[in-house]
């Protein structure tokens, strides 16, 4: 059966289609947050098969297909590729109404020209059709990205790292401007002191410092930051439970450092204060060098802890959380106001309670020197299919000015995700649509398809300077 995935798909309305197909789809993409791997994209890799290409790292298959009784062999074990796919395409026809369904669809048609229905019917075929395809030069990491239009593609990097593959990259001059961004999370982890101590050692070496205080321990982790800095990056990316900014005196610090050092697990009261000293010191350096600073605040992680042990993070078994928001986030926010050091912000919340929180959070730090400097991002994570997509749009809307928001992005592993970009643009061409059909915004083509062009691609653009 032929897919359901036509020119109008998402478009309900003549309105909506005019905005989609002359404004939206021809736009370049730039995916401003992902975790593309930046070697596959230095060495030009080509994957072996559609399973390397599209089920590795991807933890939302991965649920999918343990929700349908698929044993672990065949989604993170030794199964062969051609096994994990056959798994996966018989669970395709459960995911109806999952965002994966439109994804799955999308990608394959997107790429690689395939209209059929993913099943277990069609499977081999569709599998050995787009495997083939895969071991092309257009269908290399560089070519999978210009297929797509991407201008503009930003990966998350941990501190400690080389950024060779960046290096390399810029070398190459491949089309598509690839910039690191910077993930201190590491940092934060105090949870388990070893490990923790284990990667200041790493970072002291690094930056060729010697820490045994708090104060060296941001000497060497500016240092690296300005060593970002120079490879290119202009953002950074913090994953939160939710903010901290517990009161403390830089003593306290110093001795919460030791405490660490020393092999020791902190109170509950320690670990707030040492990650608020923390968190105040990253974004005084995000400012200092002009960066944009992102904060993904409320996932509840390696939930499953048998699973964790077995396979380690990252692997699927994540979900929202609950933890409170508002009041230590206004409070983080307000001390760097004040101080004047408070840089552009995006802001991404999980738990959907939040979004009204979040929305007009962001409204209480605008001080009118960059149009949306503080930004309610895109839906995350769970909340980036299409009803959470349209309660973010409609939120921001009500709250704030949908007219400056920075748009979509992938989060993504995957080097075939970028068509959540188009889904967001149907999406919101049909929205704007729908506004216009009922007699709630003006028929302004000119007005309304701008709008549309600068929050799918302009408004990013002017926004991290690209």
């Amino acid at each position: 059966m032929k897919s359901f995935i036509h020119s109008n798909f998402l478009l309900h309305n003549k309105t909506a289609q005019l905005l989609y197909h002359e404004f939206a789809e021809g736009l370049p993409i730039i995916d401003y947050h992902s975790h593309l791997n930046p070697n596959d994209i230095a060495g030009n890799h080509r994957f072996k098969n559609l399973t390397q290409a599209w089920l590795e790292g991807d933890h939302y298959k991965w649920r999918a297909m343990r929700a349908n009784g698929i044993d672990e062999y065949f989604i993170t074990g030794k199964a062969k590729d051609e096994e994990k796919f056959l798994a996966w395409a018989s669970t395709v026809p459960y995911t109806l109404r999952n965002p994966l369904y439109h994804w799955t669809h999308l990608e394959l048609q997107a790429y690689f020209g395939i209209s059929e229905l993913l099943n277990a019917e069609t499977a081999n075929a569709i599998y050995q059709n787009a495997s083939e395809k895969l071991q092309s030069e257009e269908y290399s990491t560089v070519g999978l990205l210009k297929k797509m239009s991407v201008e503009v593609a930003c990966t998350t990097n941990d501190p400690l790292e080389t950024l060779e593959a960046h290096q390399k990259i810029r070398t190459q001059e491949i089309g598509v401007k690839v910039v690191p961004s910077w993930r201190p999370d590491q940092l934060m982890a105090v949870e388990n002191p070893q490990v923790l101590r284990d990667y200041i050692h790493r970072l002291g070496e690094s930056a060729d410092i010697q820490i045994d205080n708090y104060k060296k321990l941001l000497e060497a982790v500016d240092q690296r930051h300005a060593y970002f800095h120079l490879n290119g990056c202009r953002l950074s990316d913090q994953g939160l439970n939710t903010f901290y900014a517990t009161d403390y005196f830089p003593e306290e610090i110093e001795k919460i450092f030791r405490k660490l050092w020393d092999g020791h697990i902190l109170s509950a009261k320690e670990s707030e204060k040492y990650k608020a000293a923390l968190l105040h010191d990253l974004a005084v350096m995000n400012h200092k060098r002009g960066w944009v600073q992102q904060y993904h605040v409320g996932a509840l992680r390696n939930n499953n802890s048998r699973m964790y042990e077995k396979i380690g993070p990252d692997t699927g078994f994540d979900s929202i959380g609950d933890f409170p928001m508002a009041v230590s986030m206004s409070k983080f926010f307000s001390r760097l106001d004040k101080e004047n050091v408070l840089t552009k912000t995006i802001l991404y919340n999980l738990n959907p309670a939040f979004n009204e929180v979040m929305a007009t959070m962001a409204g209480n730090f605008q001080d009118g020197s960059v149009p949306g400097k503080i930004q309610w991002g895109a839906a995350w994570w769970f909340l980036d299919q299409k009803d959470g997509i349209v309660k973010q749009l409609n939120t921001l809307s009500n709250m704030g000015l949908l007219s400056r928001f920075v748009g979509m992005l992938t989060d993504s592993r995957s080097f075939l995700s970028f068509p959540r970009h188009e889904y967001f643009r149907r999406i919101l061409c049909n929205l704007v649509g729908e506004d216009v059909e009922h007699g709630e915004l003006p028929r302004d083509m000119d007005l309304l398809g701008s709008m549309v062009q600068n929050i799918c691609y302009y408004n990013a653009k002017q926004y991290f300077n690209f």
